[in-house]
């Protein structure tokens, strides 16, 4: 019975039990909570203040743009500065706006003349703020003590002012257009010279159109009264502006059509209305400021007034005074660098009465208007005098030369047959103080006048001559002949036409202005050896003379006015050559020795065959070379070597010149030297094809112990600047003439045989 009994099944029991999943529950939650409670909460900051007044733990609040996002909750005396320390926690959405540069205030209610601002702190209580910085993460700040200006992010138009005071206004003070606020002041500072102060405005976006690069700016704070005879005239922009100040703006009329405003640009703000229509406040300095009076004395243009003198401030060494001047808008666009100004006063002198108006009126300011679109400017420096005429004004303005001015000087006539048709504008030394140029101004109904064969002469005081004949006086009017004058006359009426900075030589008298002939103009490398009087030859006669020598416009070359009076079209042709002669000294050559003695003179050479007009030539330093109309044998002479041989040096058969080198140069390749050989016509048949040339330059020596030394040389003449020799074989030998341009080639020396070829050959006479 006992043996039917079931046998029991054996297992191994798991050691994992489900009870262990609790506390895997527990674990889990725990690290969510903690997750949850780091997550949830917010960030410990703390912020110095200056005072904790309107500060309560756990009540004031940290709010940006309406949004809570943190709460004070400790607040206790600083221990290291004076003021506490509040500690806020703040949330964690705000973490990317804790940043180095972030500025943190407290705001509470204010009011002040420009009205009520942090209102909403009555009901709620003081707030902290801030403006969200850059940088890298803080958590420790201090507080501004009062609110910082509006911010330059807030939409609208940001411009700045400039102004010397700043009135009453003050941060926030209103921005009227036509008495419609339109924006705020942001706020302000000193510049950086410490004599101006930097206003920061807001133009709301929907009126940003108003302002333009043109617009003006004025102090509208106050009230504004003026009274007179007739009655009392009182001014203000609003009850507003009265109080708390603020700044008015408008736009000329003729600037409507003025491009929208530039931000970057500093606008001036004016005192107030009136400065504003004014328009442009300029400086003026002067040295002479008698009879000039602030508010009354007035700057004219032709003879209209464009503004007035506003103040005048003496120097301190009281050599001159400094002149703020109020000008018309209309004037902005060319009060810039080169602008004029001088003061006219009442003058007597022999060449006139000047400024009579002004013995009337009292002395006032003129200006002459510089180039519209130059660097705009702001301060100027007053003439002593008044300047030349200027040159858009209508008329023919020239410019005369010459080395003595006489009595010439502004104001002086210019005459044409005695009659007055242009006035002398100024009279100053021209460059390197060498000539004295002098501006002339022809009136435009007597411009045509003048041409480019017009000549000019000094008219001032009397030409006396005197013979047994009896004395001539002369003078062209008795105006030229106390305050000095310039007459002129135009002796061909076809000739060229001349425009506004033509120059003209002023002659010393009528007689030498009016020779006849033909003016030419040369140009040199250099001055050496030229002077005024220089005579111009052509085979050894005086066809003209060197009237002027000055340097070019450039300052690179020398400009010579020559005036050719023998025959003078038969020179001024394209192909004329002109060359200057001076004495050439050697030791068996000498050349022009009679320039020793007469001086210096320029030759002349016309063209071979009639060309085109040209009156514009180059001056060479030396005679010109070879030219296609010189007759003779043209042939080209090959050496390995130059040695001592050049232009001009002599060609020779048996030791008898016959013709000269013309020019030496490299063979195309570079790999021979070439020289040119032009063989006199009487010689030519001299030169066959069968002629052997060698160069006879300096001194051969033949040395031998038995027959002694033998020394060889052509001439004294080929010893010292080299030469060409060559000979001619006899009969068949020759191979016929030379033709023109045969190359031949240049032995360095003889040979024996050469030297006894005697060939007869018929030379022409």
């Amino acid at each position: 019975m006992t043996n039917n009994l079931p046998q029991p099944q054996k297992r191994k029991a798991s050691t994992w039990s489900a009870i262990w999943v609790l506390p895997l529950i527990a674990l889990g939650i725990g690290l969510w909570l903690v997750w949850r409670a780091y997550s949830t909460a917010g960030i410990m900051v703390t912020i110095d203040f200056t005072s904790g007044e309107g500060i309560q733990v756990g009540k004031t609040e940290l709010i940006y743009k309406g949004m809570v996002l943190g709460k004070v909750k400790d607040l206790r005396l600083n221990p290291k500065q004076k003021g506490v320390r509040a500690t806020l926690e703040v949330e964690r959405q705000a973490e990317n706006f804790l940043l180095e540069d972030t500025r943190f205030w407290l705001v509470k209610p204010r009011v002040s003349l420009a009205g009520v601002t942090g209102l909403e702190t009555l009901v709620s209580g003081n707030y902290i703020t801030f403006e969200p910085g850059k940088g890298q993460f803080e958590d420790k700040f201090t507080a501004l003590a009062e609110p910082p200006p509006l911010l330059d992010h807030l939409p609208g138009l940001h411009l700045t002012l400039r102004t010397p005071r700043l009135g009453s206004l003050e941060e926030g003070a209103p921005v009227y257009y036509k008495q419609i606020q339109v924006g705020q002041v942001k706020g302000y500072e000193l510049d950086e010279d410490e004599q101006n102060i930097l206003v920061g405005i807001v133009i709301k976006p929907e009126y940003a159109h108003l302002v333009r690069k043109h617009t003006r700016f004025w102090n509208a704070s106050g009230v504004e009264v003026e009274a007179g005879l007739s009655g009392v005239k009182v001014t203000t922009e609003s009850l507003m502006s009265v109080l708390a100040g603020g700044i008015a703006f408008a736009t000329p009329d003729h600037r409507k059509d003025s491009p929208a405003a530039d931000p970057s640009k500093v606008y001036s703000l004016y005192d107030d209305y009136e400065d504003a229509q004014a328009g442009i406040r300029v400086k003026l300095h002067v040295t002479e400021f008698a009879g000039l009076e602030p508010g009354v004395t007035p700057i004219r243009w032709q003879g209209v007034q464009v503004g007035v003198i506003k103040s005048v401030e003496v120097d301190d060494d009281l050599q001159g005074a400094m002149l703020e001047l109020n000008m018309n808008p209309r004037t902005e666009d060319y009060m810039v660098e080169g602008t004029q100004f001088w003061m006219v006063r009442p003058s007597i002198s022999l060449t006139g009465v000047s400024g009579l108006e002004a013995l009337f009126k009292g002395n006032y300011l003129v200006v002459r208007p510089g180039n519209k679109g130059d660097k705009p400017a702001r301060e100027f420096e007053a003439l002593r005098k008044p300047p030349p005429l200027d040159v858009r004004t209508p008329g023919l303005h020239l410019i005369v030369t010459t080395d003595k001015v006489g009595s010439l000087s502004a104001g002086s006539p210019v005459l044409y047959r005695q009659l007055q048709v242009g006035t002398v504008n100024s009279v100053q030394l021209g460059p390197r103080q060498q000539k004295v140029v002098v501006g002339v101004h022809i009136e435009p109904e007597y411009a045509g006048l003048v041409n480019k064969s017009s000549r000019f002469w000094n008219a001032s005081g009397v030409t006396l001559k005197g013979g047994l004949s009896g004395i001539e006086l002369k003078a062209e009017s008795l105006q030229s002949l106390l305050a000095g004058g310039i007459a002129f006359d135009t002796p061909d009426d076809d000739a060229g036409r001349v425009g506004n900075g033509t120059r003209f030589e002023l002659h010393a008298s009528a007689d030498e202005a009016l020779l006849e002939g033909m003016l030419l103009e040369l140009t040199a490398e250099r001055g050496d050896g030229l002077s005024v009087g220089m005579p111009v030859r052509y085979l050894g006669l005086n066809i003209g003379s060197v009237e002027d020598v000055q340097l070019s416009d450039n300052f690179k070359s020398v400009r010579l006015t020559l005036r050719m009076i023998e025959n003078p079209e038969r020179f001024a042709q394209q192909g004329t050559q002109f060359w200057l002669v001076s004495p050439k000294l050697g030791l068996v050559r000498t050349a022009h020795l009679e320039t020793l003695v007469g001086g210096n003179y320029i030759e002349v050479s016309p063209p071979a065959k009639p060309g085109a007009r040209e009156q514009q030539f180059k001056l060479l330093a030396e005679a010109p070379g070879v030219t296609a109309r010189e007759a003779g044998l043209r042939i080209t002479i090959s050496t390995a070597r130059r040695a001592s041989l050049k232009e001009g040096v002599p060609v020779t058969y048996r030791e008898v010149q016959v013709g000269k080198v013309t020019g030496v140069k490299l063979a195309p390749n570079a790999d021979r030297v070439l020289i040119d050989v032009l063989v006199q016509p009487k010689y030519a048949a001299l030169v066959t094809r069968g002629s052997k040339f060698w160069n006879v330059s300096g001194i051969g020596v033949d040395f031998s112990l038995f027959r002694g030394t033998k020394i060889r040389a052509e001439s004294l003449e080929t010893l010292v600047e080299g030469g060409i020799a060559f000979a001619t074989p006899e009969g068949t030998e020759q191979k016929g003439p030379a033709r023109e341009g045969e190359v031949f080639i240049l032995h360095d020396e003889y040979q024996d045989a050469w030297l006894k070829w005697q060939p007869r050959i018929a030379i022409k006479p």
